[in-house]
């Protein structure tokens, strides 16, 4: 084989890892960053945490300013000035934001009420049944049982296991195990009578036979054929009663339709999950990253909007002096020896400037966030004043193309961040959507049709719910071509079911 050299050109890009760093914050979430922030303080001796509170911004307009807030920051109580530059000196690096992330939602607070305290402190479904065997006179062994059987309850309130499986949990000696049971079948049936009605049941359709048996118990009229017409109905599977078709309905059972419509919505009056209402809500609060407040405008009936970062999860760091000092105090004393060996001092140089690097990255990533969502507000500003019914469509290269960025990097942006509008919270995702053409020759979002979908199936005559196509030729009547499948599919991502389903 004959060796040889060649000459050639070629292309590639790298990434630097100040440009890794920043690529790989900018898509973590609030929380992801913050654990992100905890490890590089517990790594890096040149990063430290700014105690130091920067002074709140104030809303201070000239006299004779045409436009005022409608809300004023010490209403909105939104903390910090949503500063992102850096200043020259180290003491002064990075961001001006509280050290701690918080739940923004504790801010609306007045004096010590917290109302979110109530939904971490709530009663759980187990605590709350063994709060009322409390008040039954019930023997020591008894009560071990009905706590035993409590605790073997699902999340949602279900005793799916047989006694014969939960006692030979307990035991395997098959004489113990057949005593056992026996004690099991004593402490369900003093589980079944406890609130909410219809806890330790094995499935949803046992659960809802004895809310009906218990509404039967308390109603003192005469409607005997309605609880008949239910309790027939509950024997089917629930399958076949969820698709609510009538006639159906009154040909299996010989019921009247009237009786079956009326034995259909008394057992939508049930809990079909005894422990809904024990699940805590606290899981489901959103952190903003930031805020968008409308301000008014004198003379003018359009608002306009501003947008705010949420100082709230922004980490405050800063460059440790007395650290950053020492190194040059050690520099200078190697650099005095002359004898070449660096090395302790090039390590220390490279972790201070990861430090820097560090809070550059935080600093960029929350100014492109900023940005985003300025650019975002600007183009959905009929949305954040009428709702979803306003919402334009809009693509990440509209957006990446005006603030010339990368679409990639509009896409990290918009991924698990979050909004906080007049309109409720949203995703940046949310205000991204498609096309569709009108008659007009404009273009609306599938998030205006989803909402006008929405609208005409609440306004709709349940007896006569209005089916896909029907949906699909009043879209047509506002300008708006849209296939019945696309009805379908935006209905569905309603969760709306079937206007079969939802005649009543």
């Amino acid at each position: 084989m004959k060796q040889g050299l060649s000459l050639g050109f070629s292309q590639s890009l790298t990434l630097t890892p100040q440009l890794q760093q920043s690529i790989r914050l900018l898509q973590l979430s609030s929380l992801e960053l913050e654990q992100e922030v905890e490890q590089q303080l517990a790594t890096n001796p040149f990063l430290a945490r700014d105690d130091e509170v920067s002074e709140r911004e104030r809303f201070d307009y000239a006299e004779g300013s045409d436009e005022a807030p409608l809300l004023t920051a010490d209403e909105l109580d939104w903390d910090g000035d949503g500063t992102v530059e850096l200043a020259p000196n180290d003491s002064e690096w990075g961001v001006e934001a509280q050290s701690h992330s918080q739940t923004h939602a504790s801010q609306y607070v007045d004096g010590d009420v917290d109302p979110f305290g109530r939904l971490t402190s709530a009663t759980s479904l187990s605590e709350h049944l063994k709060r009322q065997a409390q008040h039954l006179r019930l023997c020591e062994t008894d009560v071990a049982s009905l706590h035993f059987l409590i605790d073997s309850l699902d999340e949602r309130g279900f005793l799916t296991e047989s006694l014969d499986e939960l006692a030979a949990c307990l035991s395997s000696d098959p004489e113990d195990v057949a005593r056992l049971v026996d004690q099991l079948r004593i402490a369900r049936q003093w589980l079944l009578h406890l609130e909410p009605c219809g806890v330790g049941a094995q499935d949803v359709g046992e659960c809802l036979r004895m809310q009906l048996r218990a509404a039967e118990a308390a109603h003192t009229g005469g409607e005997v054929a309605l609880y008949a017409a239910a309790k027939q109905l509950l024997n089917l599977p629930l399958s076949v009663l969820a698709k609510r078709n009538v006639l159906q309905l009154v040909a299996s059972n010989g019921f009247s339709e009237s009786l079956i419509q009326q034995g259909l919505q008394l057992i939508s009056t049930f809990e079909p999950l005894p422990s809904r209402r024990f699940i805590p809500l606290v899981d489901s609060v959103v952190v903003p990253d930031v805020y968008v407040y409308p301000i008014k405008r004198k003379n003018a009936d359009r608002l306009k909007f501003e947008v705010e970062l949420n100082t709230d999860v922004m980490p405050k760091l800063k460059v440790d002096e007395v650290t950053a000092q020492l190194l040059k105090l050690q520099k200078a004393r190697e650099k005095a020896k002359a004898d070449g060996k660096h090395t302790a001092t090039e390590v220390m140089q490279q972790t201070l400037a990861e430090a820097r690097g560090f809070i550059k990255s935080l600093t960029q990533r929350f100014d492109t966030i900023l940005r985003v969502a300025k650019a975002i507000v600007s183009r959905q500003e009929q949305f954040l004043q009428h709702g979803a019914v306003a919402m334009r469509p809009l693509v990440l290269r509209d957006i990446a193309d005006e603030l010339g960025l990368h679409e990639s990097t509009v896409s990290r942006v918009t991924t698990s961040k979050y909004m906080a509008t007049p309109q409720g919270t949203f995703e940046f995702k949310y205000f991204f959507d498609t096309r569709l053409g009108t008659d007009s020759g404009g273009e609306t979002s599938g998030t205006a049709v989803r909402a006008l979908i929405a609208q005409f199936i609440a306004a709709e005559n349940k007896s006569k719910p209005l089916s896909d196509g029907k949906i699909a030729d009043l879209l047509a009547a506002q300008g708006i071509a849209c296939a019945r499948r696309t009805v379908a599919k935006y209905r569905e991502a309603l969760r709306i079911p079937t206007a079969s389903l939802r005649k009543m």
